[in-house]
C-alpha cells in the first residue's frame, strides 16, 4: 500500500529544491514498487490529479516542485541490479543515488560516465529526466547516450518498456518515433514516470590524474583550454573553469589559504590511460606555461581517492552559493543560475558580453565557472529581493538572446523546468513546439503529469 501524506509538515518538506522555489504540493506519494507508481496513475488519470515526480529534489529549475496534486517521491526505488559484463549494461531503479551507483559498480571494475557535480545527492531518475551532464561530458557525452532501455509508467497507470533499436541501416517511419527511448530522456517528468532504466557502463581507467592550473588572468585561462580541447597530444576528460571568486571558494575549500593568491581563474583537468601508460603530466604542463599558467601553484590530484577530493573544489563553488543565497529565501531572493553554451569557441566571447551586461544594468556580474571546455559556463547571482529576482532575470534574457544567434542553448544541462520554460520560444520555433505538445497530448491526454515543466 503506498503511503501518501496530507500532512503539512511532509508537504512542506517536498516544497523546495535547489531553484529556490517554494511550492506546496497538496500530498505526497511514496510509492515502493513500480507497481505501486503505476497503480497511483491509474488513479491521477481517472481523477485529473497532478502528479510531479521528483527523486532528491537537486533540480534548479523548479522541475520537481508543484503547488497542485501530487508530489510522487520516487527514493523508495532503489534497486541496482547485477552487472551484465557482456553488454556491459545495469537495471537501475530511479531513486538510487548517482554516488551510491558508482560505488557499487566499481566492485566490478566499471562505471557510469555521467557525472554531474551534485552525483552524491541527485538520483539515476533525475539524472535521465533532465539529461543530466557534468564535468566529464567532455568526453563522454550527457546521459541521453549511455541510457540502452528505459521502464515508463504513462500517466494512464500502463506500464511500457523503451528500448534502443541497433541497426545500422533504417528508414521506417519518422526519425522521431524510431527511438523511443529518446522520448523519455530529458523529458522532465512531462511524459511519463521511469521506474527503471538499463545503462551502458565503461570499464574503470587504469589511471586517472587532475590537474588545478591558476592563470593570471580570464583571458590566458580560456585560451589555454581552447587549446587545450583541439590538442592532439593531451586528451582531456574535462576542462572546467572558476573564475577569481570562484577559485577563492575552491582556495577554502581545500583550506589552502595562500595558495594561487595572486591568480585571476583557474582550469581544472583530467587525464585518464589504459594499461601501464602514464598519464602525459608533462605535456600538460608544457601546454600550460605556454598560456601563461602560474606552474608552481599547480595542483596534481594523482588517483582515485585524490580526484574525489578535487571535486570538493567544484563543488565549493554551488554549495557556497547556496550558503549566499540562504537569508533572502524568505524574503523573495533566491540564486539565478544560468546554463547556457555556446560553440566551445565562443566561449570568452559570451563571457565577457554576459558581464558586460550586468554592468550595464548596474547589477555585480556574478560568478562564473563550469564546463568551458563544452563552451557551457554557469554564471550565478545572488538575488536578495523578488525586484532583484527580476532585475537579474532581465539581464539574463538579454543574454540569451544574444547566446542563441551564436548558436548557442538556454539550457545546457539542468534542463528547462518551470523557471525557464518562458525561454524555450527564443530557441525553439513554433513547429517543434507544437510536435512537443502533440507528442506530450499523445502520452498524457488529461495534461497530469508534471503541469508547469517545460511546456508552460
Amino acid at each position: 500500500m503506498t503511503d501518501i501524506s496530507h500532512d503539512l509538515s511532509v508537504r512542506e518538506s517536498f516544497a523546495r529544491d535547489a531553484s529556490g522555489l517554494w511550492r506546496v504540493p497538496d500530498a505526497v506519494a511514496r510509492p515502493s514498487s513500480a507497481e505501486e507508481v503505476a497503480a497511483l496513475l491509474r488513479g491521477a488519470h481517472r481523477d485529473g490529479t497532478a502528479v510531479t515526480a521528483a527523486g532528491s529534489q537537486t533540480s534548479t529549475t523548479g522541475a520537481s516542485i508543484c503547488d497542485r496534486g501530487l508530489v510522487l517521491s520516487l527514493r523508495a526505488l532503489q534497486g541496482i541490479g547485477a552487472v551484465n559484463h557482456e553488454t556491459r549494461t545495469v537495471e537501475v531503479e530511479p531513486g538510487v543515488l548517482l554516488g551510491d551507483l558508482q560505488r557499487a559498480l566499481a566492485a566490478d571494475g566499471m562505471f557510469f560516465p555521467p557525472d554531474p557535480t551534485s552525483d552524491q545527492e541527485c538520483t539515476v531518475g533525475g539524472a535521465i529526466a533532465c539529461n543530466a551532464s557534468g564535468p566529464r561530458t567532455l568526453r563522454y557525452g550527457a546521459t541521453r547516450a549511455h541510457v540502452e532501455a528505459v521502464t515508463v509508467a504513462l500517466a494512464d497507470g500502463r506500464l511500457e518498456r523503451f528500448r534502443r533499436p541497433h541497426l545500422e541501416k533504417n528508414t521506417v517511419g519518422l526519425h522521431i518515433a524510431q527511438d523511443a527511448v529518446d522520448w523519455f530522456v530529458g523529458s522532465e517528468g512531462i511524459l511519463g514516470v521511469i521506474v527503471s532504466a538499463e545503462l551502458r557502463l565503461q570499464p574503470r581507467p587504469a589511471h586517472e590524474i587532475g590537474l588545478a592550473i591558476p592563470f593570471p588572468t580570464e583571458a590566458q585561462a580560456l585560451a589555454c583550454i581552447i587549446a587545450a580541447r583541439e590538442s592532439r597530444v593531451v586528451s582531456p576528460r574535462c576542462l572546467e573553469y572558476f573564475d577569481a571568486e570562484c577559485l577563492a571558494m575552491a582556495r577554502d575549500a581545500r583550506g589552502e589559504p595562500t595558495w594561487a593568491l595572486t591568480a585571476g581563474a583557474m582550469v581544472y583537468t583530467e587525464e585518464t590511460t589504459v594499461g601501464d601508460d602514464e598519464p602525459p603530466l608533462e605535456a600538460w604542463l608544457e601546454l600550460a606555461d605556454a598560456f601563461g599558467a602560474d606552474t608552481d601553484d599547480i595542483r596534481v590530484f594523482d588517483g582515485e581517492s585524490a580526484i574525489f577530493e578535487a571535486r570538493r573544489l567544484r563543488h565549493a563553488v554551488p554549495a557556497t552559493m547556496h550558503e549566499r543565497v540562504a537569508p533572502y529565501l524568505k524574503t523573495g531572493g533566491r540564486r539565478i543560475s544560468t546554463d547556457w553554451a555556446v560553440p566551445y569557441r565562443l566561449a570568452p566571447q559570451a563571457v565577457a558580453m554576459a558581464r558586460a551586461y550586468a554592468h550595464e544594468a548596474g547589477v555585480t556580474p556574478g560568478v562564473v565557472y563550469g564546463h568551458l571546455g563544452n563552451g557551457h559556463p554557469h554564471q550565478n547571482f545572488v538575488a536578495r529581493t523578488a525586484d532583484e529576482v527580476a532585475l537579474f532575470e532581465r539581464v539574463v534574457e538579454r543574454t540569451l538572446r544574444d547566446v542563441i544567434a551564436m548558436g548557442g542553448t538556454v539550457a545546457a544541462e539542468h534542463g528547462i523546468g518551470k523557471l525557464k520554460a518562458r525561454w524555450l520560444p527564443l530557441q525553439m520555433g513554433s513547429t517543434q513546439i507544437a510536435v512537443m505538445r502533440a507528442l506530450k497530448h499523445e502520452l498524457d491526454p488529461k495534461g497530469i503529469l508534471a503541469p508547469g515543466n517545460v511546456l508552460a
